[in-house]
């Protein structure tokens, strides 16, 4: 009875969560640009007082060495399960600006679709559990399960370092038994996803250094390196003509799996065309001998993410630079290892660098790879939950991307991560015109309220063995 009120509410308050959504995207917390690191703040303060007025006990905003976590608990279930509620609410720079239809922070409705920048990644998806735990709270005053949330506002740095201090900091007050996040996708309209696997991810900046300013390229062409040819050319032979990388070293650890698990990911998995259309690409690039879905889940992969360097204005200025730079990032499968892969990108870039120049490489984050078995009772709960709040069955799918919460959880709690995903493959996650689906909004919420019933029947850990009065920042 309790769930069917809960639903009812959420049903009946709906054009509130999208009012109450479009104030929280509002807020530009760009966790990168320094220039916003007061805008974080803000929402991470907006988010605390949201929490409390829902009803959640224990609101914190705790310092890190850059953005704070906002943590909120609510532990009167006596003898239930406890939940991990993760979610972050930074968000990606909207650049390029002049590719949105509307301003990324004035969060508009259209076609059914909420605009702006975290609509969807993930502040959206992080919604969709606020909602539903107030929607029980509001009705029932109470809860199916104990509940700890965790809201970090370095997601988007790579690698969430701070989240990982704190996490291993305070193992004995974040005891839980499983954690639940969303910031995932599903196949489609309709077609609702499980993830079980995460890819790690590394971030690099390769900066090349020539002469000490930028040169006349009339009066030094031809004599001068320039720094920018010699960086296209190290980034040129990172890959080979079939696509592989060229680090040595790079595949040793990389895990073969076998033949049942590559054929269930052929049956659950999108196709390649479907991955094609999503992309908006006519063809396919990468390493041969795998599909596209493997290529982007159980292969490792090196992207150039941005570069740099010498005149960008209007027109042509015909110097030298004297300076470019690249950021590059590798994802990363099991079995590698973030420190050994670092260790080989940085041989390899000093083998090949040529010595006409000079060049650096900083190492920005890191994350593991995260890999939870289908089968347990956790992911069992989020199928029926799912099955409930969409009317479909959802498959298992392994997403290309990284989310550092999920190995964090795994490595230092010691608990699985339900990766249950509400995002549409064309919501432009990252990119100009971000949106989020009104409809898998409202299903999100009902699902998330049918989880919190469903997690009520899995096994519970032990005593809280520490106050959580003082938090070790």
């Amino acid at each position: 009875m309790g769930l069917r009120r809960a639903i009812e509410y959420a049903r009946s308050h709906r054009q509130r969560f999208v009012s109450e959504l479009k104030d929280f995207v509002r807020f530009p917390s760009v966790s990168n640009q320094p220039q916003h690191a007061r805008d974080v703040r803000r929402c991470a303060s907006w988010l605390a007082k949201h929490l409390r007025s829902i009803g959640l006990e224990r609101v914190r905003i705790i310092s890190t060495s850059r953005h704070p976590v906002v943590y909120a608990a609510w532990q009167h279930a006596q003898g239930r399960p406890t939940l991990l509620i993760y979610g972050h609410y930074d968000v990606q720079p909207p650049e390029p600006l002049s590719e949105w239809r509307t301003p990324p922070f004035e969060p508009v409705v259209r076609d059914n679709n909420l605009y702006g920048r975290g609509a969807c990644d993930d502040k959206g998806q992080l919604f969709t559990h606020v909602k539903a735990l107030e929607s029980y709270l509001k009705t029932e005053r109470t809860l199916p399960v104990n509940v700890k949330c965790i809201f970090e506002g370095e997601e988007e740095l790579g690698g969430s370092p701070g989240l990982e201090t704190f996490v291993k900091k305070n193992q004995s007050a974040l005891r839980a038994d499983a954690a639940l996040m969303s910031d995932t996708r599903m196949l489609g309209p309709g077609r609702p996803a499980l993830g079980y696997a995460q890819r790690g991810n590394i971030r690099f900046e390769v900066e090349v250094r020539g002469p000490r300013q930028d040169l006349h390229s009339g009066n030094f062409g031809g004599a001068v390196h320039n720094p920018l040819q010699a960086l296209c050319e190290i980034i040129a032979g990172l890959h080979d003509s079939d696509g592989r990388v060229t680090i040595s070293g790079f595949y040793d650890k990389v895990r073969e799996w076998s033949a049942e698990e590559r054929e269930y990911m052929q049956k659950t998995g999108p196709k390649d065309a479907d991955i094609l259309r999503d992309a908006g690409v006519p063809k396919e690039w990468g390493e041969t001998g795998y599909s596209l879905y493997e290529r982007i889940t159980i292969r490792p992969a090196l992207t150039l993410n941005g570069i740099t360097g010498g005149y960008q204005g209007t027109g042509i200025k015909t110097v030298i630079p004297a300076r470019a730079l690249a950021k590059i990032s590798i994802r990363i499968v099991p079995d590698q290892n973030p420190l050994e892969i670092d260790k080989l990108f940085r041989q390899h870039i000093a083998r090949v660098a040529p010595s006409t120049v000079s060049v650096r490489v900083r190492t920005l984050a890191a994350s593991n790879p995260a890999l939870v078995n289908r089968n347990h009772p956790a992911l069992r709960a989020a199928a029926f939950a799912y099955q409930k709040g969409f009317g479909a069955t959802p498959v298992f799918l392994r997403s290309g991307g990284s989310v550092p919460a999920a190995s964090i959880f795994q490595k230092t709690l010691g608990i699985p991560t339900v990766l249950m995903g509400f995002a549409l493959p064309d919501d432009q996650l990252h990119a100009p015109n971000e949106k989020f689906h009104l409809p898998n909004f409202f299903r999100g919420i009902e699902t998330s309220i049918w989880y919190l019933a469903a997690a009520a029947k899995l096994g519970k850990v032990g005593e809280e063995a520490a106050s959580q009065k003082e938090w070790r920042a």
